[in-house]
Protein backbone atom coordinates (compact mmCIF):
# COMPACT_ATOMS: atom_id res chain seq x y z
CA UNK A 1 0.00 0.00 0.00
CA UNK A 2 1.21 3.23 -0.87
CA UNK A 3 2.88 5.96 1.84
CA UNK A 4 -0.17 7.84 3.19
CA UNK A 5 -3.19 5.64 2.04
CA UNK A 6 -3.64 4.21 5.15
CA UNK A 7 -3.67 7.98 6.82
CA UNK A 8 -6.29 8.90 4.18
CA UNK A 9 -8.81 5.46 4.57
CA UNK A 10 -8.81 6.87 8.19
CA UNK A 11 -9.54 9.91 8.17
CA UNK A 12 -12.43 9.47 5.37
CA UNK A 13 -14.21 6.32 7.65
CA UNK A 14 -15.95 6.67 10.61
CA UNK A 15 -14.52 7.69 13.90
CA UNK A 16 -12.99 5.27 16.17
CA UNK A 17 -15.26 4.75 18.88
CA UNK A 18 -13.70 6.52 21.45
CA UNK A 19 -13.97 3.20 24.00
CA UNK A 20 -12.50 1.36 21.60
CA UNK A 21 -9.74 4.30 21.22
CA UNK A 22 -8.94 3.41 25.14
CA UNK A 23 -8.93 -0.09 24.70
CA UNK A 24 -6.52 0.52 21.66
CA UNK A 25 -4.04 2.73 23.81
CA UNK A 26 -4.72 0.57 27.00
CA UNK A 27 -3.46 -2.25 25.08
CA UNK A 28 -0.22 -0.78 24.01
CA UNK A 29 0.75 0.42 27.10
CA UNK A 30 -0.08 -2.71 29.32
CA UNK A 31 0.33 -5.86 27.10
CA UNK A 32 3.21 -7.92 25.29
CA UNK A 33 2.10 -8.05 21.59
CA UNK A 34 0.05 -5.06 20.98
CA UNK A 35 -0.21 -5.21 17.30
CA UNK A 36 -2.20 -8.16 17.92
CA UNK A 37 -5.13 -6.34 18.46
CA UNK A 38 -7.39 -5.34 15.51
CA UNK A 39 -7.38 -1.56 15.38
CA UNK A 40 -9.76 0.86 14.07
CA UNK A 41 -9.71 -0.10 10.22
CA UNK A 42 -9.96 -4.07 10.72
CA UNK A 43 -12.28 -3.71 13.70
CA UNK A 44 -14.82 -1.11 11.48
CA UNK A 45 -14.73 -3.87 8.92
CA UNK A 46 -15.54 -6.68 10.96
CA UNK A 47 -18.05 -4.22 12.82
CA UNK A 48 -19.74 -4.15 9.51
CA UNK A 49 -19.54 -7.25 8.04
CA UNK A 50 -21.52 -8.68 11.60
CA UNK A 51 -23.92 -5.68 10.64
CA UNK A 52 -25.15 -6.89 7.25
CA UNK A 53 -24.73 -10.79 8.49
CA UNK A 54 -27.04 -9.58 11.34
CA UNK A 55 -26.18 -13.12 13.12
CA UNK A 56 -27.97 -15.02 16.24
CA UNK A 57 -24.50 -16.65 17.22
CA UNK A 58 -20.78 -15.78 16.45
CA UNK A 59 -17.92 -17.66 17.85
CA UNK A 60 -14.29 -15.80 17.76
CA UNK A 61 -11.05 -17.78 18.57
CA UNK A 62 -8.62 -15.92 20.21
CA UNK A 63 -9.55 -13.06 21.98
CA UNK A 64 -6.33 -11.10 23.17
CA UNK A 65 -8.03 -7.35 24.53
CA UNK A 66 -11.55 -7.89 23.31
CA UNK A 67 -11.48 -5.69 20.76
CA UNK A 68 -12.81 -7.58 17.71
CA UNK A 69 -15.50 -8.51 19.76
CA UNK A 70 -16.81 -5.62 20.52
CA UNK A 71 -16.70 -4.65 17.10
CA UNK A 72 -18.20 -8.22 15.99
CA UNK A 73 -20.65 -8.15 19.21
CA UNK A 74 -22.09 -4.67 17.81
CA UNK A 75 -23.43 -7.08 14.74
CA UNK A 76 -25.68 -9.27 16.80
CA UNK A 77 -29.52 -9.56 16.15
CA UNK A 78 -31.43 -8.44 19.76
CA UNK A 79 -30.95 -11.35 21.52
CA UNK A 80 -27.95 -13.08 20.07
CA UNK A 81 -24.62 -13.98 21.61
CA UNK A 82 -21.33 -13.71 20.89
CA UNK A 83 -18.94 -16.79 22.45
CA UNK A 84 -15.28 -15.98 22.70
CA UNK A 85 -12.53 -18.32 23.44
CA UNK A 86 -9.32 -17.19 24.81
CA UNK A 87 -6.44 -19.52 26.30
CA UNK A 88 -4.57 -16.84 28.25
CA UNK A 89 -6.86 -16.22 31.18
CA UNK A 90 -4.48 -13.24 32.21
CA UNK A 91 -6.58 -11.38 30.34
CA UNK A 92 -10.12 -12.18 30.86
CA UNK A 93 -10.67 -9.21 33.85
CA UNK A 94 -9.48 -6.62 31.70
CA UNK A 95 -11.83 -7.63 28.43
CA UNK A 96 -14.68 -8.27 30.59
CA UNK A 97 -14.51 -4.49 31.93
CA UNK A 98 -14.27 -3.16 28.47
CA UNK A 99 -17.40 -5.62 27.40
CA UNK A 100 -19.07 -3.92 30.51
CA UNK A 101 -18.13 -0.56 29.58
CA UNK A 102 -19.38 -0.85 25.99
CA UNK A 103 -22.86 -2.86 27.11
CA UNK A 104 -22.30 -5.52 26.11
CA UNK A 105 -21.64 -7.98 28.92
CA UNK A 106 -24.91 -9.52 28.34
CA UNK A 107 -24.06 -10.81 24.59
CA UNK A 108 -20.30 -11.36 25.31
CA UNK A 109 -19.15 -14.41 26.89
CA UNK A 110 -15.61 -15.39 27.37
CA UNK A 111 -14.47 -18.77 27.73
CA UNK A 112 -10.85 -19.76 29.15
CA UNK A 113 -9.56 -22.59 27.21
CA UNK A 114 -7.83 -24.59 24.51
CA UNK A 115 -10.58 -23.87 21.64
CA UNK A 116 -9.75 -27.30 20.19
CA UNK A 117 -11.49 -28.36 23.85
CA UNK A 118 -13.89 -25.80 23.74
CA UNK A 119 -15.85 -25.79 20.08
CA UNK A 120 -17.05 -29.28 20.36
CA UNK A 121 -19.12 -28.62 23.24
CA UNK A 122 -21.22 -26.08 21.38
CA UNK A 123 -24.65 -27.92 20.33
CA UNK A 124 -25.52 -24.76 18.23
CA UNK A 125 -24.70 -23.48 14.65
CA UNK A 126 -22.98 -20.77 14.00
CA UNK A 127 -23.76 -17.56 11.65
CA UNK A 128 -20.56 -16.07 11.66
CA UNK A 129 -16.79 -17.58 12.85
CA UNK A 130 -13.79 -15.72 13.82
CA UNK A 131 -10.50 -17.03 13.47
CA UNK A 132 -7.75 -15.36 15.10
CA UNK A 133 -6.01 -17.19 17.86
CA UNK A 134 -2.49 -19.78 17.33
CA UNK A 135 -1.81 -19.82 13.31
CA UNK A 136 -0.31 -23.13 14.22
CA UNK A 137 -4.11 -24.86 14.89
CA UNK A 138 -5.87 -22.54 11.62
CA UNK A 139 -6.58 -26.18 10.02
CA UNK A 140 -7.83 -27.35 12.87
CA UNK A 141 -10.03 -25.03 14.05
CA UNK A 142 -11.45 -24.41 10.62
CA UNK A 143 -12.14 -28.26 10.57
CA UNK A 144 -13.76 -28.11 14.10
CA UNK A 145 -15.83 -25.38 13.21
CA UNK A 146 -17.37 -25.55 9.63
CA UNK A 147 -19.91 -28.45 11.42
CA UNK A 148 -20.41 -26.01 13.55
CA UNK A 149 -21.25 -23.15 11.00
CA UNK A 150 -24.86 -22.90 9.53
CA UNK A 151 -25.17 -23.45 5.49
CA UNK A 152 -24.86 -20.04 3.97
CA UNK A 153 -22.79 -18.72 7.23
CA UNK A 154 -19.43 -17.46 7.44
CA UNK A 155 -16.26 -18.11 8.69
CA UNK A 156 -13.42 -15.04 8.76
CA UNK A 157 -9.62 -15.86 9.41
CA UNK A 158 -7.68 -13.03 10.23
CA UNK A 159 -3.66 -12.74 9.32
CA UNK A 160 -3.61 -15.10 6.11
CA UNK A 161 -1.35 -13.04 4.38
CA UNK A 162 0.97 -13.44 7.57
CA UNK A 163 3.20 -10.50 6.80
CA UNK A 164 4.18 -11.41 3.58
CA UNK A 165 5.39 -14.75 4.29
CA UNK A 166 2.49 -16.63 3.22
CA UNK A 167 4.54 -16.16 -0.12
CA UNK A 168 7.23 -18.28 0.82
CA UNK A 169 7.74 -21.53 -0.73
CA UNK A 170 10.16 -23.27 1.70
CA UNK A 171 8.72 -21.66 5.33
CA UNK A 172 10.20 -23.12 8.35
CA UNK A 173 8.56 -21.68 11.44
CA UNK A 174 5.91 -23.32 12.50
CA UNK A 175 3.26 -20.67 12.55
CA UNK A 176 4.21 -19.57 8.93
CA UNK A 177 3.46 -23.33 7.81
CA UNK A 178 0.37 -23.58 9.67
CA UNK A 179 -1.16 -20.35 7.60
CA UNK A 180 0.31 -21.77 4.22
CA UNK A 181 -1.25 -24.89 4.86
CA UNK A 182 -4.87 -23.70 5.90
CA UNK A 183 -4.90 -21.37 3.07
CA UNK A 184 -4.16 -24.19 0.85
CA UNK A 185 -6.07 -26.38 2.56
CA UNK A 186 -9.58 -23.81 1.80
CA UNK A 187 -8.34 -23.25 -1.72
CA UNK A 188 -8.93 -26.99 -2.24
CA UNK A 189 -12.39 -27.53 -0.03
CA UNK A 190 -15.41 -28.42 -1.20
CA UNK A 191 -18.81 -26.87 -0.34
CA UNK A 192 -17.37 -23.24 0.50
CA UNK A 193 -16.17 -20.15 -1.48
CA UNK A 194 -13.89 -17.36 -0.38
CA UNK A 195 -11.93 -14.17 -0.80
CA UNK A 196 -8.78 -12.67 0.52
CA UNK A 197 -9.04 -8.81 1.18
CA UNK A 198 -5.08 -7.31 1.51
CA UNK A 199 -6.61 -5.27 4.58
CA UNK A 200 -3.76 -5.47 7.31
CA UNK A 201 -2.15 -8.71 7.69
CA UNK A 202 -4.84 -10.16 5.19
CA UNK A 203 -8.43 -11.54 5.93
CA UNK A 204 -10.07 -14.04 4.61
CA UNK A 205 -13.86 -14.73 3.95
CA UNK A 206 -15.40 -17.73 4.04
CA UNK A 207 -19.28 -18.44 2.82
CA UNK A 208 -20.29 -22.29 3.77
CA UNK A 209 -22.05 -23.15 0.41
CA UNK A 210 -23.23 -26.55 1.03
Amino acid sequence: MEPGILDYISSHITPEDPLLEDLYRQTCLRFVNPNMVSGHLQGKILEMISRMISPTYILEIGTFTGYSAICLAKGLREGGKLFTIEINDELSDFSKDYFQKAGLSEAIELINGKAQDVIPTFNLLFDLVYIDGDKREYCEYFRLVKEKVRQGGFIIADNVLWGGKALQEDARDRHTKGIKEFNEMVRREAGIENVILPVRDGIMIIRKTS
